[in-house]
């Protein structure tokens, strides 16, 4: 059974002689004892999960920055050696015409393969991106999980209906 605030409100403890039945209030007390001591249980453990579930956000976070500085640090690998695949074009050509063309044909080849790794990178980085997406959208549906309504919530309606008829009922058989 679950209590709610307006259970507790709206509980009403039979008087006797000198006051409340005592046996009837301890039992009550010990109810919602139990009760809220099951909230603050799930309270801890959604607590526990919440932090977890931070601890992976950050790691994936930190694998995301590691990939991004490895991206710029690729990007300037390839700036580099097109810098550097230029000037050599431009001292083999103040050589040779025919050693010139040599090296503008390796140049050429090292450029087609400085392509591809850029290609790549950016396949990986694409990849990483979805990957990453995904793990937000989950963890994002698990937030909207723990959004959702209660049974509290769900079932307010029932439980006041339950506690009026109750107390219409005990109202009766009092006169």
């Amino acid at each position: 059974m679950k209590i709610t605030p307006l259970d507790i409100r709206q509980k009403r403890f039979e008087t006797v002689m000198r006051g409340f039945a005592r046996p009837e209030v301890s039992a009550y007390l010990e109810l919602i004892a139990g009760e809220f001591e099951e909230v603050v249980k799930e309270n801890i453990a959604l607590k526990e999960e919440l932090k977890r579930t931070q601890h992976k956000l950050e790691q994936h976070q930190e694998r995301e920055r590691t990939l991004q500085e490895t991206m710029v640090t690729a990007q300037r690998i390839s700036e580099d050696l097109k810098d550097a695949a230029k000037k050599e074009a431009e001292i083999v050509i103040a050589d040779a015409e025919h050693q010139a063309e040599k090296i503008v044909h390796g140049a050429h080849q090292r450029l087609v393969q400085v392509v591809e790794d850029i290609n790549e990178l950016k396949r990986q980085r694409t990849q990483f991106e979805s990957q990453v997406r995904s793990v937000v959208e989950a963890h994002r549906k698990l937030l909207e999980t723990f959004a959702a309504p209660s049974f509290a919530d769900r079932d307010y309606a029932r439980v006041e209906d339950n506690v009026a008829f109750l107390t219409q009922k005990k109202a009766t058989s009092n006169d």
